[in-house]
């Protein structure tokens, strides 16, 4: 299962960690896991295509995505992120679990 931990400060998103599989097939082969990479990887390097404002670390089966300066262009391009991924979660709610943490 792919795992989504969202960190948020009131409505401030700070942080962003995704781990994990979704295991709906085998590895390389994964429709869910490709949507979830695809989703945050086009939000992380759209957002810094446009600023420095976030930082991330990609390490095995992890991604750690860091506010380090509150804007409105990040706090929308995550929140957006969020809403897509409510939405594969949805669809596949066997294979991926969201968690929002203040």
């Amino acid at each position: 299962m792919i795992k989504i931990k969202i960190k948020k400060n009131k409505d401030i998103i700070e942080e962003i960690i995704v781990t994990g599989h979704a295991k709906y097939d085998d590895f390389g082969k994964d429709i869910v896991c490709a949507a979830v990479s695809s989703i945050t990887i086009t939000t992380c390097n759209g957002i810094m295509s446009l600023e420095d404002s976030i930082f991330t670390k990609a390490d095995s089966g992890k991604l750690f995505i860091g506010v380090e300066k509150v804007t409105d262009i990040n706090q929308r391009l995550l929140n957006n992120m969020i809403i897509m991924l409510e939405e594969l979660k949805s669809q596949y709610p066997k294979n991926i679990e969201i968690r929002n943490e203040e």
